[in-house]
């Protein structure tokens, strides 16, 4: 009896050793994966301009709108180009220091001090430009960070600005750079998928 008793006590002890050894699920930020994430985001400070095509889907309110963009981002202004699912031109958006200006297939011209008012009122969805100049390359804007999240490589996760939760799925290397292919982005009402094809480089300071 008291040999039965013995084994019961040491399994037991055994067993309690076993799971003080099983590894927490709970993530941690090394080290490593911050200087990697600063390394990162300074090789991405030297992108100042920028061409960028791909697609894009838009849902908000119950409609949604999907097609190709061509966005040329440049120091002095944005060019942005919307295209239906069979390649028609939808919108042509010109931004500059004095004004932004949609052009819609129909002729139509429409101007507004602010990118995010002026697609609100002609589309129905908000197009986050200002915020998307970094966001699309995988960086956080100026404002303020309200979550930031990266990777082991220090490539962002999840960001959160200006009302916007930006989750990144997917990254390539183009020219030396690790930079976004599939960007989702969800404020209260509109929920926003980039898909990136392809880079173009401009500047490089």
């Amino acid at each position: 009896m008291y040999l039965v008793r013995l084994l019961s006590l040491l399994c037991g002890i055994a067993m309690l050793q076993s799971c003080g050894s099983i590894p927490s699920n709970i993530p941690t930020d090394s080290a490593r994966s911050v200087d990697l994430n600063q390394q990162h985001l300074k090789d991405l400070s030297k992108i100042n301009e920028f061409t960028l095509q791909g697609r894009i889907g838009v849902q908000y309110d119950g409609k949604g709108f999907s097609g190709g963009l061509h966005w040329q981002h440049l120091l002095d202004g944005d060019n942005v180009s919307l295209f239906s699912p069979l390649g028609g031109q939808v919108a042509s958006i010109k931004k500059n220091a004095e004004k932004v200006t949609l052009d819609d297939a129909n002729g139509n011209s429409t101007s507004a001090a602010d990118i995010e008012s002026l697609t609100q009122r002609t589309l129905g969805w908000q197009l986050p430009l200002i915020g998307l100049e970094d966001w699309s390359l995988g960086r956080p804007s100026s404002s303020k960070i309200e979550l930031i999240t990266w990777d082991t490589l220090g490539h962002l996760t999840i960001l959160k600005q200006d009302g916007w939760t930006i989750e990144y799925q997917n990254y390539t290397e183009q020219d030396g750079h690790f930079l976004p292919s599939k960007i989702l982005l969800r404020s209260n009402n509109v929920y926003l998928k980039l898909l990136v094809q392809k880079w173009e480089f401009t500047s490089h300071p």
